[in-house]
């Protein structure tokens, strides 16, 4: 059976490299890749690159996923309090499907609520987000914690989506 796995991005401001790395490692592994963002549409990256989302985060459901992987930047902030998103994160935890952020991202899961007694890194400028959810920050390039996979930022997009690939 064909796996599948979603990229969610941020509609402004996502990191390129964090989406492009990842997303070029799954369809190599022949995953099916679908992208959403808060509204669907067009969505732009910090350097320019313009995706059109498949669908918007509120048509997600986690039923058609093997995986969810959230792309950090600073467009990300948009799911901190998004409940639609929050409630997505959610859905995947209690399926035990794995989950990926990276970047900036892994404070979306921390917003959710999934973090807490977990091991878990992060872009450097966000190590409070996690550390006030509960997570045990590790300062580690990519750290897996039972179904969660998090990554520190672009250097580590590389080995983050390998470990996707694998727990897929």
């Amino acid at each position: 059976m064909d796996k599948s796995i979603l990229i969610i991005i941020s509609n402004y401001d996502f990191n390129e490299a964090e989406y492009l790395v990842p997303k070029n490692i799954f369809e190599e592994n022949n995953i099916i890749v679908k992208i959403a963002s808060l509204d669907g549409g067009k969505c732009y990256g910090s350097k320019g690159l313009v995706v059109e989302a498949d669908l918007s985060v509120a048509k997600a459901n986690v039923l058609d996923f093997d995986a969810v992987v959230f792309v950090g930047g600073n467009g990300v902030e948009l799911y901190f309090d998004n409940i639609k998103t929050l409630d997505l994160v959610k859905e995947f935890n209690y399926a035990g499907k794995p989950i990926g952020a990276i970047c900036f991202a892994p404070a979306v899961l921390a917003k959710a609520g999934i973090l807490k007694g977990k091991r878990a890194t992060v872009w450097n400028g966000a190590v409070s987000k996690i550390e006030l959810a509960g997570a045990t920050y590790t300062a580690e390039k990519v750290t897996v914690d039972k179904n969660i996979i998090t990554a520190n930022g672009p250097t580590a997009a590389d080995e983050f989506a390998k470990k996707i690939v694998e727990m897929v």
